[in-house]
């Protein structure tokens, strides 16, 4: 596949490429461009032509195509899937589902565009008005991660294009595929040239080069903390607006009053969904010391029905990581938890033999005991690695919830709703759930406090944060002749 830029299929202007590699066979998928400095001037020209028309367009044209745009996203939800599943390797059913997740949130944000709105005070003064009105900030560059490619460039895209600016996105180099056909979706939806673009290449240079452009007015970024602040520091030599989506560390707090059983299924199906591959999963886990050792038997017995496979051929729970470096993370801190003391309740073990030869497959693993200053219960995995550790004192579960420079999410279980309700409201986290783990809602805000990250995403929140106020005050004869 080649970029998407103005509205056309194009090659680098270097001739480079790289392959994308289906990370459950080793196969190469597809490969893709290796942009340079001049393709991403390109890109970002193309999105400043746009904009000066696409600014200008009725909000309920923007909201018309990007409801075109969810319809024909829909339409390709198995195609689209597929070629997900090929390049991340998560299971089938997920891949479709985020596809279908991700369309229904563009209809969210078109639904909420519609309803943006300036202001007039009331001053009382004859002759004067204050007109309070919002306009577009301008070019948005949007920068993915690979692990929920499409949903986390639609948290972008969709905000954008409704509040009336143009995008140049950039995938990650493990799965730029997705976003490319996506770009063809929105352009056959009726989007004018120019008004999303895909820029694909390897490394942190291009989307530096991007970042440093003197064009774009705002950033977009989801990704590890660590990228965030160079990114944020770069935005800043040109005052970019940025809205940055960065790491986790999330605890969740189980008390001796809880519904184990409910406890248990949740946690197991959230800590290891995409094989533990995003940033709001649960990440480590205290459990009330009188009801530990039930609820660590709980969730073994629930892990153990999390099969292993092939995403595309067969119907597993978990696929593959997605590259060496993010396996090599979780051997990592499963080496550190054992070498601390702690139990290796489930997994733990490269999967060998047959298929998993082929990828970085690794099962289910659940550390028990694992002291705080294990990496598990520190530092973000970003892998099928779940930490539970034992409290005496709610106080202390607190209190070791919070130790983390993370702010992102935060898990409370409590059948005392006084107390699952404190807990959530003294837990420093951008979202926090109360006996479920339900997805984020499409309509509520998510993001992080603290190191996790700066601004909103979804709903209105989101669209708001690619709007700027402008103030006009208008003076006029206020006589009747």
């Amino acid at each position: 596949m080649d970029m998407f830029i103005d509205g056309r299929w194009v090659a680098a202007q270097s001739g480079a490429t790289f392959d994308v590699v289906d990370p459950a066979t080793g196969e190469t998928v597809d490969s893709v461009p290796e942009a340079g400095r001049a393709d991403v001037d390109a890109a970002i020209n193309a999105a400043d032509i746009a904009f000066q028309s696409w600014k200008t367009t009725p909000v309920a044209e923007r909201a018309r195509l990007q409801r075109n745009a969810a319809r024909l996203m829909r339409e390709s939800a198995d195609e689209l899937g597929r070629l997900l599943t090929r390049e991340l390797g998560r299971p089938l059913a997920g891949a479709v589902s985020e596809i279908q997740r991700s369309a229904d949130l563009l209809d969210v944000y078109a639904e909420e565009g519609l309803r943006l709105h300036a202001e007039m005070p009331l001053t009382g003064v004859a002759g004067e008005k204050i007109i309070i009105t919002r306009e577009p900030v301008g070019v948005v560059v949007a920068i993915t991660p690979f692990n929920y490619p499409v949903t986390l460039l639609c948290f972008k895209l969709g905000a954008a294009l409704m509040a009336g600016c143009t995008v140049v996105a950039k995938p990650a180099e493990d799965t730029p595929l997705s976003t490319l056909r996506l770009a063809e979706i929105f352009h056959a939806a009726g989007f004018a040239q120019g008004c999303f673009n895909v820029v694909t290449g390897r490394g942190p240079d291009l989307g530096m080069q991007m970042i440093e452009h003197p064009t774009p007015r705002k950033i977009a970024f989801t990704g590890g903390t660590r990228a965030g602040k160079a990114i944020a520091a770069a935005a800043a030599r040109t005052m970019k607006r940025v809205t940055l989506e960065l790491g986790g560390q999330c605890p969740a707090i189980v008390c001796a009053d809880a519904d184990i059983g409910a406890a248990a299924a949740a946690i197991a199906r959230h800590a290891f969904a995409n094989s533990g591959q995003f940033c709001y999963r649960v990440n480590r886990v205290y459990v009330e010391r009188p009801i530990y050792a039930a609820f660590l038997a709980a969730l073994a017995d629930k892990v153990a029905q999390l099969d292993v496979g092939n995403g595309l051929t067969s119907n597993c729970a978990l696929g593959p990581v997605v590259n060496e470096k993010i396996y090599r993370n979780s051997e990592r801190q499963i080496a550190d938890a054992r070498a601390n003391g702690a139990t290796v309740l489930t997994g733990g073990v490269r999967l060998t033999g047959g298929l998993y030869d082929k990828g970085w497959f690794l099962p289910p693993t659940v550390i028990a005991d694992a002291p705080p200053s294990a990496l598990v219960m520190t530092e973000e995995t970003f892998g099928p690695v779940l930490g539970v550790a034992p409290f005496d004192e709610r106080s202390q579960a607190l209190r070791l919830a919070n130790a983390t420079v993370y702010g992102l999410a935060a898990f409370v279980f409590s059948r005392n709703l006084a107390t699952g309700l404190t807990l959530a409201e003294r837990l420093e986290a951008g979202s926090v759930w109360v006996n479920d783990i339900q997805r984020s809602s499409q309509r509520a805000p998510f993001g992080g406090m603290k190191q996790s990250g700066i601004g909103r995403e979804k709903g209105r929140y989101g669209i708001e944060d690619y709007l700027e106020y402008k103030t006009i005050y208008l003076s006029y004869d206020a006589e009747l002749r």
